[in-house]
């Protein structure tokens, strides 16, 4: 019996949760890079990123292939790139929400209760 869908997109995101995998998926979005690329651009130890690579090589994101001594990387399918690119819209609105609320808290004046955005104090 296969795993529910739920359970197989709940692992794929979990692949996705660690910030150094998020920065290699980004920088693959534009292009190929060599490892020693990203080491510069993402700024760990080269071990750190090796075991970030191996993750998201076993998740089947990314495949390497070998130039002489170098190592270079690329998406194995380019809909990862748009899903950071939705990520990215997505957490741009949060964020916005977010500020729109702190302004509104910053504004309001001490003992009074803060207006939420489009929302009529009680």
């Amino acid at each position: 019996m296969s795993a529910p869908l739920y359970q197989l997109k709940a692992e794929f995101f979990k692949t996705l949760g660690h910030p150094v995998r998020i920065r290699v998926l980004e920088l693959l979005s534009l292009r190929e890079h060599a490892v020693s690329e990203m080491l510069s651009e993402i700024g760990v130890e080269a071990a750190h990123l090796s075991q970030q690579l191996a993750v998201l090589r076993r998740a089947n994101l990314v495949v390497p292939r070998r130039e002489g001594s170098a190592v270079y990387y690329r998406l194995t399918n380019p809909q990862v790139a748009e899903l950071l690119r939705v990520a990215r819209t997505i957490l741009s609105g949060v964020l916005s929400g977010q500020a729109e609320l702190l302004a509104d808290l910053r504004a309001a004046e001490p003992g009074t209760a803060p207006e939420r955005h489009g929302q009529s104090p009680r």
